[in-house]
Parts: C-alpha cells; structure tokens; sequence
C-alpha cells in the first residue's frame, strides 16, 4: 500500500500528459468526507469540495461542512466562496474548481475532488461546456414569481415547451435550475440543450463511489440530522435569518435549512422540522442516485461498511503510479 508522510515522498505529476483527479462520489451521509481524509493523507492529496452549498459562509452545521480540524489536517478548496444572499453559476464553479485543480497539481500534490453535487463532478470531470449567459436579475425575479404563483410543475412545464431535453435532465421540484434554463433560454434566444457541449477532459480521471443499502442509508441521516440539531443547526438557522438572510434566498431554501421556516413563524415544532428534514434528505439522495448510478462503468463503486479505505488507497495508489 502506498503511504505518504513527508512533503517530499508524494507523487510529482510535472512529467505526466495529463494531470490525476480523482473524484470521490456518493450520496449524502454515506461517509464520503471520513474516507476523503484519510485518503488525502495517505496519497498527499488535497480535497476540492464539489458540494453546492458548502460553497456558503456561516453555513456550516446545515451543510456538514468539515470542521476546522479536519480542514487543519488536510488542504481544503471552494469552501465559503459566497454569503447566502451571493449566488455561484455553475460554469463559475467549474472555473473555480479547474484553478484549484491546477494549483494543487502545481506543487506536486492530488487533487481530489469529493461531493454529491452531480453537476459540479460532472462540469469537471467530464468537461462540459457551460452557457456563460450572465443572470438577469429582473427576469430571475419574474420566473420565482410565476413559480410562486402557479407552482414549481407549471414553471417546468413552460421549460418543456421550451426545452424537452434540458428540462428531462431537471427535476420539477429544482426551482433554481429550472429557473436559470429557462433564464438562459429567453436570454440567449436558444434552447440549454443546443448550448451545452463537452470538451476533452484535461485529466486523468478516476472516479471513485460509496455506497449503502438504502435502509441504512436512511438510518445514517437520522442519525446525522439528530446530531446537527444537537450541534445548533436551529441556532445557525436563527441567526443566519437574524442578519438579513431570508428563506428567499437560494442558499436559505435549501436542504436543512427552508424545513424551519415553519418553526420561525410559530407554525411548527422543532420536532416536526426535525422530520421534514430527515424526509427531505432522503428525497435529495434518491435524487443523487440519478448522477451516480450504480451501473456506470466509469465508477468504480465500494460498500462503505464494511470500510473500504484500504482497498480504496490501493486501487488510487495503482492509478497514481500509471499515471506518472
């Protein structure tokens, strides 16, 4: 097994053709953060997280962001870019995330790239080519409102007309992506889908996967959801809300954080949001499973119980050494 301890000792990559990126997938709870740092440890890797909401300051607790010990024991990059009132496009991550790529390539370490946002791994690893149409605040405001108004199906039923293969791609119930297609489409006059290509990947990918039984995996997030409650997530809330940002915002109408606008308006208790988080959660990673599907050939997928670390470091140590 490979292992790395002085600076010195880890794989140099300058003379490779293309640069290693590993990318560690998976949904949410299943212990990708965990496995993510005992890997970079162990191959000198730094983590480049591909999360769409640890992108936000002061969201920390509802976002699982790892903790400032663990950012300690390994370099971490696209972490609190933004206040939750700022937004990311994603063709604005993926030039963020290529920058950290090549800085971290620059001195001889690993990139890994680690999360369970699908188009943030995808936009890099598979190299899309992303509609740079800037936003356009006032039609933004006009298509929130028409969702507001005649719900979220009526506003991707209008993207189908519109667009048929890019809203395929969109769940309905995904506000905001529904919302920037269609801001594409009526900004540039043509449909997402006759925009969007892919350019060859600049590196030598290896995709890496964990994995649960669905039913434990429901049983981890009860448990992570019940410890965030216990680590303050309903005081994180609360002073995120006391400082301006409102259950508006993009960042504030996502997972672990909208459940408790009922609670803030006196019209739930903290024990129902509890569960409105947990159901919510479960939703978004039969969601996830869609960008990572257990039959693409290009994952290799692991069990994450029984752990899996030791076959995984070998499995990247032997990529790394095919790739220098």
């Amino acid at each position: 097994m490979r292992t790395q301890s002085p600076a010195d000792d880890r794989p140099q990559h300058a003379g490779a053709s293309r640069p290693p990126l590993v990318a560690l997938v998976g949904p949410t709870a299943v212990g990708k953060t965990a496995l993510s740092l005992v890997l970079a440890v162990a191959i000198g890797g730094e983590v480049v997280s591909a999360d769409s909401r640890q992108v936000y300051r002061h969201m920390d607790i509802g976002t699982a962001k790892p903790t400032p010990e663990e950012r300690r024991r390994v370099s971490h990059h696209l972490l609190d870019l933004l206040d939750p009132d700022q937004t990311l496009g994603l063709a604005e991550y993926q030039g963020a995330a290529r920058d950290a790529v090549d800085r971290i390539t620059s001195r001889g370490h690993v990139p890994v790239l680690v999360g369970g946002t699908g188009q943030y791994v995808m936009a890099l690893v598979e190299g899309w080519q992303i509609p740079r149409i800037p936003p356009n605040s006032a039609l933004r405001r006009q298509l929130y409102d028409e969702a507001a108004g005649g719900g979220a199906d009526a506003l991707h039923s209008r993207l189908r007309d519109i667009d048929p293969v890019a809203a395929a791609s969109i769940d309905s119930r995904n506000i905001r992506r529904v919302v920037r297609a269609l801001e594409i489409c009526l900004e540039s006059g043509r449909r997402v889908s006759d925009l969007r290509g892919k350019n060859p990947t600049p590196y030598e990918v290896l995709m890496v996967g964990l994995t649960l039984p669905r039913d434990e995996l429901y049983r981890r997030i009860d448990q992570r959801v019940d410890k965030m409650i216990e680590c303050g997530l309903e005081q994180e809330v609360r002073g995120l809300v006391s400082a301006g940002y409102g259950f508006d915002l993009p960042a504030m109408s996502g997972l672990g954080y909208a459940q408790f606008a009922p609670l803030l308006r006196g019209e739930a208790t903290l024990a129902e949001v509890v569960q409105a988080v947990k159901r919510a959660t479960r939703r978004f990673v039969r969601q996830q499973a869609n960008w990572f599907r257990p039959d693409d050939s290009r994952i290799h997928w692991y069990g994450a119980a029984p752990d899996p670390t030791d076959k995984l470091v070998e499995l990247v140590s032997r990529f790394l050494d095919a790739t220098t």
